[in-house]
């Protein structure tokens, strides 16, 4: 685990099994189209809880800050 100031963290990933584990209610995974297999990164910050998001979006996220970087 990762930790940085004021307990907050990456957790690290976890996968989504065939019934749905890390148990995410169905309404969430068809929500946010969470399919068997999935790749979820899992931050934290002790004081506000978690968040759960797939990875794919993350690295999405670095892409278009790193492919905009130059444009200012």
């Amino acid at each position: 685990m990762l930790e940085f100031k004021d307990g907050k963290c990456i957790c690290g990933t976890v996968t989504v099994g065939e019934r749905g584990q890390i148990v995410i209610p169905k309404k969430a995974r068809d929500y946010f189209d969470i399919q068997p297999g999935d790749q979820l990164v899992v931050l934290g910050d002790k004081s506000k809880g978690i968040t759960v998001f797939k990875a794919g979006d993350l690295k999405e996220f670095a892409n278009f800050i790193l492919n905009n970087a130059n444009d200012e």
